[in-house]
């Protein structure tokens, strides 16, 4: 970490140690059989404390998330791409086809959504506080625009065709943070009462139910006691594509460079290649006998992987950061509701499970970074799902979030 920090603990193996600490206590307490602690989780699911408790941890000063490296290249640029490879070479993907164009269709619903309801928030803060939305506000929110439709190259992107001013962009990256991965944790919240939603909403869960079950029915056949053979393997087979995927991404991306339509789905990104491929491999996996390793726990594995990377992802949340420009934490809360309630309606409309409302939603909000652990949270190999399109809003983000700075530089007046 840099000097600059205040952090207490400024040692990434220190912190590393406490966030692999933090997923122990809350797993142990989690697995007790009885006690206070099954009431405590019976309304907390897990998933969510080894988000939030790495989130108090830095909004107190105790570690320093975002200089923090164990995010960015460990988490999100090893661990990812490796989970992704052990998630997807499970995957049943004809079963995964049959979740059918619904699920599509609330992908692009939510794009759509974010659209809208940067334009609507935009109108309303200047009815209701005018001052929110002055100066080049419509410029930050094309960038926050690119992130949550989209991802971080996006935004970046949008950053420059705008000429976003550093200090607006910073105000509107700790938005992206605050608002959209507290939106996040609701999301992972609901996931554990998804049945619950799915009954009182008379969705249409067959296609769904069948896939996880296929796949617990494979898994459960398959099962065996794994051997050092066998984590040797797996490791290997996950570490290998990442390193293959790491080495293959920086000339594809060169490539690509020259070219403006790539630029704009964001194929000139090492990183989205590193994405694309280790997903893309280890589907190819799944048609071959590789696939037969989840029996020895690879998707055990992927999940332990996915767990680090939101527990990575949680302590980059600064919850106090957002209180410095109140009403522009106002402007996304108008934001993301505008996009709830339509993707909601949509969601209600095409009678789909809560788990496409979901992914939907996470997948553009979040992005191939943490649309994986949403999904993975109805199950373990449903990640990929989320992966694939979290990586299709690279493609995009860009076009739709240019739209949303237009009209909001025209609403604004600026040109």
């Amino acid at each position: 970490m840099p000097e600059s920090s205040h952090a207490l603990i400024q040692n990434d193996i220190v912190l590393f140690g406490l966030i692999a600490a933090t997923l122990a206590f809350v797993f142990w307490t989690a697995s007790r059989p009885s006690g206070g602690w099954q009431k405590f989780y019976a309304v907390v699911p897990p998933l969510l404390l080894c988000y939030f408790i790495p989130g108090i941890f830095n909004s107190i000063g105790l570690i320093d998330g975002a200089n923090s490296q164990l995010y960015n290249p460990v988490a999100s640029r090893v661990l990812l791409p490796a989970a992704l490879v052990l998630l997807t070479l499970t995957i049943d993907l004809k079963a995964v086809l049959g979740l059918g164009w619904k699920l599509l269709a609330m992908y692009f619903g939510s794009s759509l959504s974010i659209m809208l309801g940067a334009f609507f928030a935009f109108w309303l803060m200047g009815q209701l506080h005018p001052a929110t939305v002055a100066g080049d506000t419509w410029g930050g929110m094309a960038a926050l625009a690119g992130s949550w439709i989209g991802g971080g190259a996006n935004m970046v992107a949008m950053k420059e065709i705008f000429q976003v001013n550093e200090t607006t962009f910073g105000q509107f990256v700790v938005l992206d943070v605050g608002v959209g991965y507290v939106w996040m944790a609701v999301l992972i919240f609901l996931a554990g009462r998804a049945k619950q939603i799915d009954a009182r909403s008379g969705a249409d869960t067959r296609a769904l139910e069948d896939l996880q079950q296929r796949l617990a029915d494979y898994s459960a056949q398959h099962a065996r006691i794994p051997t050092l053979a066998d984590y040797m393997l797996i490791i290997g087979v996950a570490f290998g594509v990442v390193g293959l995927a790491h080495a293959v991404s920086p000339p594809l991306a060169a490539w690509f460079a020259p070219y403006p339509w790539a630029h704009s789905a964001s194929l000139d990104s090492p990183y989205v290649w590193v994405v694309l491929l280790s997903t893309v491999i280890g589907l190819g996996l799944s048609f071959t006998g590789a696939r037969k390793l989840d029996g020895a726990g690879a998707s055990k594995i992927g999940t332990l992987l996915l767990y680090v990377l939101i527990a990575c992802i949680g302590m980059q949340m600064d919850i106090a950061a957002l209180l410095d420009r109140p009403w522009l934490f106002a402007l996304g809360i108008i934001w993301i509701l505008v996009h709830i309630v339509l993707l909601w309606g949509l969601g209600k409309l095409l009678k789909v499970p809560f788990f496409y409302f979901a992914i939907g939603s996470q997948s553009n909000i979040g992005g191939p970074a943490s649309a994986p652990v949403v999904a993975a949270v109805f199950h373990p190999a449903l990640a990929p799902v989320g992966a694939l399109l979290g990586t299709l809003g690279y493609a995009t983000g860009t076009v739709l979030a240019y739209l949303v700075g237009i009209g909001l530089r025209a609403m604004a007046g600026a040109g």
